[in-house]
């Protein structure tokens, strides 16, 4: 079997077209994992990406080749959050493979994923937190809406998928709780405090009605056009409401995200809780705040200790 050619970063020039074997690992992906469009999206490139060294689409790489490959990315400037992904589709895509009875030994099993250092995650306080989500002052629909969704994610820390995914059914209001489809088609209830129910309450008396014209229409956050609120287009609604409230580093729905989880930390939290309402499948993922915990650690025998 011949050697990969060494991969360019930019993913540019004829693509092949995906085998059987790859379009079947992506409708697995799909179907019974139920993993999120752009999840899938970024499977589908590193495998074009991949299959595209391959002499033949339906050729199987050996280990050797497999670690020649990854050897490459590095070569060409892929940071390790990149490499990092692309071994994970690998892993995820040959362990297909061998459950399906395609390769008797899966290859990729002790791929090395790169070390990546553990960085903290970018967040708000809370003055600034209180600024971004009164942003949206009066009484038009968008206002209304905007308004709604910025003290929603903050009050739940959903992803940005998620909460433009939100369908009317998913409000509790009596309860004061969402249901949420969040990744791998899992289920999880979150609640919300009254300031975001309160907006809520508000969006949806008077704003969601006039921005669909009696149009129907599931989703709980619409535009103007009665179609669902996208991930792209309230990206850039965060960015004006942060620049109208004085926040211009670079901000994202993750930021708040973030910011929702570090304040319960601070606040007292404990990490099984953030981790069930950020719904991270493994705790691991939310230790990251346990930076917060640390600093709050700090500060409490620096007030309370006699020999602080």
């Amino acid at each position: 079997m011949q050697p990969l050619a060494p991969v360019a970063k930019p993913h540019s020039g004829i693509v092949k077209p995906l085998s059987g074997l790859a379009e079947s690992f992506l409708n697995f992906c799909r179907v019974e994992k139920g993993l999120a469009s752009h999840t899938l999206s970024s499977y589908r490139l590193d495998l074009e990406r991949f299959t595209a060294k391959l002499p033949v689409p339906e050729q199987k790489a050996t280990a050797q080749q497999l670690a020649d490959y990854v050897e490459s990315l590095y070569g060409a400037k892929f940071s390790p959050r990149s490499i990092a992904r692309h071994v994970a589709t690998l892993r995820n895509y040959y362990r297909f493979l061998a459950r399906e009875g395609e390769v008797t030994q899966d290859p990729a099993e002790f791929l090395a994923s790169p070390k990546q250092w553990s960085t903290l995650p970018k967040y708000l306080n809370q003055e600034e937190i209180e600024r971004l989500v009164a942003s949206p002052e009066g009484t038009k629909p968008r206002e209304l809406r905007d308004r709604a969704m910025l003290e929603l994610l903050y009050a739940t820390g959903l992803r940005v998928s998620e909460l433009c995914g939100l369908e009317l059914s998913a409000v509790e209001r009596r309860l004061g709780v969402l249901k949420v489809i969040g990744k791998g088609n899992k289920q999880r209830v979150v609640p919300f405090g009254e300031p975001a129910g309160a907006a809520l309450d508000r969006y949806l008396e008077t704003g969601r009605p006039r921005l669909l014209k009696g149009r129907a229409s599931r989703f709980l956050f619409v535009t103007a056009r009665g179609s669902a609120m996208t991930r792209q287009r309230f990206w850039a609604l965060l960015g004006k409401h942060g620049r109208s409230a004085g926040i211009f580093r670079r901000l994202t729905p993750h930021v708040v995200r973030h910011s929702f989880a570090t304040h319960l930390v601070e606040g007292g939290a404990d990490l099984r809780s953030v981790q069930i309402m950020l719904g991270h499948a493994d705790i691991s993922t939310t230790q990251v705040y346990t930076h917060v915990a640390r600093r709050r650690l700090r500060d409490v025998i620096d007030r309370h200790h006699p020999r602080a």
